[in-house]
């Protein structure tokens, strides 16, 4: 009797199930082994979609990630291509990011930090052994196997890693994250392991106080404060966190690359293989206070670039998803806004052009010389993008960092469109909703006082909005935003009104308004407003049809 040819199709092994996400080129599905009865997280990219270039990338992804099975890593199980469609099979990873995760808990001590440092370190650890050099090392690709408490930090998507031989040092290009790129590599010289290390010191100093150690809006600062490794521990923060800490950070933040640490010797510094005898279990409250800002700050950029992605038909490289239960899946490949050489590509058309020629670009990881070692080179940056393109422009951050502003602006300009809707329709709950609860107002009726909470203006609410009128229509003319740090905005404008009253007569009025929001907890709110004298509050109100 003939054996049973082996299984060539996905749904030969796997059932599948719910979707969990979707790419660009990509539909990230729950599925369970027929088998086993195990679940995994079945990434389907539509094949027909994808470029040569965008090809040998699916590739290089799916052989690094077959060399690599390690707890602290999310491995890929299997690999199954048929027409028009590849199929990874993926570790279903439901616990989210590792950062949002250290936000929620009640405690958090350095000794937290030495624990999650180690989990990173053992699976940096693992890849360069077997060869391979992550290169986007980051937050948002440090994710936790399962909701349970103290569950496995394990390390994704390495739609950037490369191969290297040994201890090999050569130019692959730019890819990576700019606040986590080596100065080696921004400096374009030959680079390898250490650049890892590198971005372990960078996520090392934020696990400790809730920043960055190298920021600054301007990209050319910035890329300099990473060169010349200008980094501080600043006070009061600093003040209390061990010095073995600081100086496990100072090795992995080494300038010289032959001189920083290897995730070995990390592996046996005293902060982190005798963490019950060194690391304080001090609770690090401002910590996570600054973590948390940090995260909201990180997600808002990546969804700035991510959005100018989409908008262009690329095909970004990691998948957050979330299941039914609000759980978060994320696997290698396809959406976390990193780029890499000529992904820029598309979106460079609208920016300024660099003032010197773009470096080299890479052919799929493969080593190749860079063309000037002073040339300085524009990266994009979101929840974290980096890349040089090949053409003639690039997309700088300060360009990048304008589009997030702009994003905001209109988010305030929206939000102050739908209080003036709730107005119109006479619903106190959505205002309600929409305004802090001790909102304080100067407006003609109080006159000359300020005004606070909402019993004043739920009077008119109650009397006035709606009684008197068939239809509202108003109009924000000539609206000016500014912004008041990530977390506030003022915001002029003139409010111009039409409405019928009912004896079908048609009205307009206008006055000039002033609002003051603040975000919190990711929600905007109007805490104050300032309204002119020439028009009462509720345009519509008999007064203003005589």
């Amino acid at each position: 009797m003939a054996a049973p040819a082996a299984c060539t199709r996905f749904s030969d092994n796997y059932d599948l199930k719910e979707e969990l996400g979707k790419g660009a080129f990509s539909v990230v599905r729950r599925c369970v082994q027929k088998s086993t009865g195990l679940e995994f997280a079945a990434k389907i990219i539509n094949t027909k979609k994808l470029s040569a270039r965008d090809f040998q990338k699916l590739e290089r992804e799916a052989r690094t990630c077959r060399k690599l099975q390690h707890p602290n890593i999310v491995r890929l199980h299997d690999s199954i291509q048929e027409e028009n469609f590849h199929y990874l099979v993926f570790d279903l990873v439901t616990g989210g990011e590792l950062f949002e995760d250290i936000v929620a808990r009640e405690f958090y001590s350095e000794a937290d930090a030495s624990h999650c440092i180690q989990q990173i370190l053992e699976s940096v650890n693992h890849c360069h052994t077997n060869g391979v050099v992550h290169r986007d090392l980051k937050p948002e690709n440090l994710l936790l196997a399962s909701k349970a408490k103290g569950a496995a930090v394990k390390l994704a998507d390495f739609g950037l890693a490369i191969e290297v031989q040994g201890e090999q040092h050569a130019w692959f290009g730019f890819a990576g994250t700019p606040g986590y790129l080596s100065p080696e590599v921004l400096k374009k010289e030959p680079y390898g392991k250490p650049v890892d290390i590198w971005a372990c010191g960078v996520i090392l100093y934020i696990l400790l106080v809730g920043y960055p150690p190298f920021w600054d809006e301007d990209q050319h600062r910035l890329y300099a404060q990473i060169k010349a490794g200008a980094y501080d521990y600043p006070s009061p923060e600093w003040d209390t966190v061990t010095p073995e800490a600081k100086n496990l950070i100072n090795q992995m933040l080494t300038v010289n690359p032959s001189k920083r640490i290897t995730a070995s010797e990390a592996l046996k510094h005293p902060w982190i293989c005798q963490r019950e005898r060194v690391a304080s279990v001090v609770h690090r409250q401002e910590t996570v206070d600054c973590l948390k800002k940090f995260n909201a700050r990180r997600k808002l950029k990546g969804a700035i670039l991510t959005t100018m992605l989409a908008t262009r038909n690329f095909s970004s490289r990691s998948i957050i998803t979330k299941k039914g239960d609000g759980s978060q899946v994320k696997e290698s490949t396809d959406s976390s806004t990193t780029l890499e050489d000529d992904d820029i590509k598309g979106i460079v058309g609208s920016c300024t052009p660099p003032q010197t020629p773009a470096a080299a670009t890479t052919n799929c990881g493969q080593p190749q010389t860079p063309t000037s070692k002073s040339a300085p080179v524009s990266f994009g940056f979101g929840s974290g993008s980096a890349s040089v393109a090949k053409t003639s422009t690039t997309l700088s951050l300060s360009a990048v960092l304008l589009q997030g502003a702009q994003a905001r602006k209109q988010e305030v300009i929206k939000m102050t469109e739908q209080l003036l809707e709730a107005i119109n329709v006479g619903d106190y709950e959505a205002y309600t909703k929409i305004c802090d609860p001790h909102l304080t107002a100067f407006e003609p009726e109080a006159l000359g006082n300020l005004v606070e909470g909402m019993d004043f203006h739920k009077f008119y609410f109650d009397n006035v909005v709606g009684k008197n009128c068939k239809a509202v229509n108003t109009t924000i003319l000539n609206p000016t935003v500014h912004l008041l740090g990530d977390d506030a905005a003022c915001i002029a404008y003139v409010r111009l009104t039409q409405y019928m009253d009912k004896q079908g007569a048609a009205h307009s009025s206008q006055c000039e308004e002033t609002r003051i929001w603040h975000k919190r907890d990711n929600k905007w709110q109007n805490v104050h407003f300032h309204r002119s004298s020439n028009s009462p509050p509720f345009t519509f109100a008999p007064s203003a049809h005589k």
